[in-house]
């Protein structure tokens, strides 16, 4: 019970006390109820309901005043308008009571429910606060992306322009080549019509035009690899096979170098449909085993490196002996530093637009991957560069101008995963995947002259395809 139904039930159990002693006390006080009342006078009979009343008075012997009164009828149980009053103000204070119970029950109950949803108030904000933050890193990084990639477009545009001009101009060259055709076509009707002499200065002219033209397109960076295409399945696993880029365009010799040891053969054809047939036109044994998969043919002769050492040896071709060999200092060799395959793959020589290059590692490099151009007529090293790339980590790498691009792995999956350029002697991580068809690549090398990427794949002789992207020189460059 709340404290004021407490005092209200004081105040109630006070009067009753009150009225019970009223009762009982009050008649003995006053002696109604053991005085015996004699007088002369005729008892009235007085209604005890009437209230209190004097029946008569006297004098004792001692002197005093004696009262006789008539109490009215106590009894506790009277409807009297008071007793009603106040049984039905009880009532209601205990009605008030149940329901002021009932709303406390339901307050608390309420409460919690709030302490609840407050709780969950607080972790949605929490939530959306995160939500928040999360949206505006990402809004963030997704501007810097786009940001990032609108600077890499950017030196595009004017690439852009040059190849609008030069569209132009090749739409101008087809115009004159299909006029030159009609009027061949027509000489054929009209002997004399036209001066021979002329007309043979401007097919001169339009073929010095379009070789100008091509000498424009620079050196380029690597954008794809596509293919392979099968040319030949012969050999062992490993191995190697190549043509020369500085070849004339009628001269499309092919040289087979099957193993990556224990071998000192070569063998020639004397084109790709040959070699596919297997008609060798000549064979050379050379004077020391070579070690790996990583030769080079360029300008006429071999060039190889030793077997159990890091020198590298030239063997020309045409006269059948070594023009020179020089030892590449510091570089490791068997199987110290090779590709991710093995295979005494420790010396990787290769030619490019610019020149003969071997790629190897030393340990003053800590093992990463060293780049040397060589003088292809002495060997010497004429420059080199160090890079932070593992040359155990890579899985293969050939030179486009001038820059060393190395696939990740031999096996399939790989792609080119990094490239340094020796122009600005900085390293990007790129992402050129390509098609490992047969799993396992002991020999990658790429031919200038015919802008492909020469292979050994498991046995087969494969070639990728190369997309460049070149930029064209203008006159007014420098």
């Amino acid at each position: 019970m709340s404290p004021p139904l407490l005092k209200l039930g004081a105040v109630l159990s006070t009067m009753a006390m009150i009225s019970n002693w009223v009762s009982q006390t009050l008649p003995s006080l006053v002696g109604l109820n053991t005085t015996r009342i004699t007088t002369s006078d005729t008892l009235t009979q007085i209604s005890p309901k009437e209230g209190w009343q004097v029946y008569s008075s006297a004098q004792d012997p001692d002197g005093r005043c004696i009262c006789t009164v008539v109490a009215p009828e106590q009894n506790l149980c009277s409807r009297d308008a008071k007793s009603r009053q106040l049984r039905q103000l009880l009532e209601k204070v205990q009605n008030m009571s149940q329901s002021i119970e009932v709303l406390n029950l339901r307050t608390q109950r309420d409460f919690q429910y709030v302490l609840k949803m407050e709780t969950q108030m607080k972790g949605l904000k929490a939530k959306f606060r995160q939500i928040e933050d999360d949206r505006k890193t990402l809004m963030t990084k997704h501007f810097q992306e786009l940001k990032e990639k609108m600077d890499e477009l950017l030196p595009l545009i004017p690439v852009l322009e040059q190849y609008k001009t030069d569209a132009k101009l090749i739409t101008q060259f087809k115009e004159e080549i299909r006029n030159l055709s009609t009027v061949l076509t027509g000489i054929q009707e009209e002997i004399g019509a036209y001066d021979y002499e002329e007309l043979h200065q401007r097919v001169l002219s339009l073929e010095t035009r379009l070789r100008d033209c091509m000498k424009k397109l620079t050196c380029g960076k690597l954008m794809k690899i596509t293919g392979p295409i099968t040319v030949k399945i012969s050999g062992t696993r490993f191995g190697a096979w190549m043509t020369d880029p500085l070849a004339s365009e009628k001269n499309n010799r092919v040289w087979y170098m099957d193993s990556y040891t224990n071998n000192k053969i070569v063998r020639e054809y004397k084109s790709i449909a040959d070699f596919v047939s297997g008609a060798e036109s000549r064979t050379y044994n050379l004077p020391f085993k070579w070690a790996g998969t990583n030769h080079v043919v360029y300008n006429g002769s071999l060039y190889f490196n030793k077997y159990q050492s890091n020198i590298i040896i030239k063997y020309s071709f045409d006269t059948g002996r070594v023009l020179a060999q020089r030892s590449l200092e510091y570089a490791g060799f068997h199987n110290v530093y090779p590709y991710t395959w093995g295979g005494f793959s420790d010396i990787d020589l290769m030619a490019d637009e610019i020149g003969l290059w071997a790629v190897y590692a030393t340990n003053q490099n800590a093992g990463n991957i060293v780049i040397s151009q060589l003088n292809q007529d002495t060997l010497e090293v004429l420059k080199s560069w160090s890079t932070g790339y593992p040359k155990r980590s890579a899985g293969e790498s050939f030179m486009i101008c001038g820059t060393l691009y190395v696939t990740n792995s031999h096996l399939t999956g790989a792609k080119v995963y990094y490239s340094y350029s020796t122009k600005t002697s900085t390293y990007e991580y790129t992402d050129i995947p390509f098609h490992n068809q047969y799993f396992h690549i002991s020999m990658l090398d790429y031919n200038a002259r015919d802008r492909a990427l020469y292979a050994w794949n498991n046995g087969h002789q494969v070639l990728f395809n190369v997309t460049l992207f070149h930029v064209i020189k203008t006159d007014d460059d420098t």
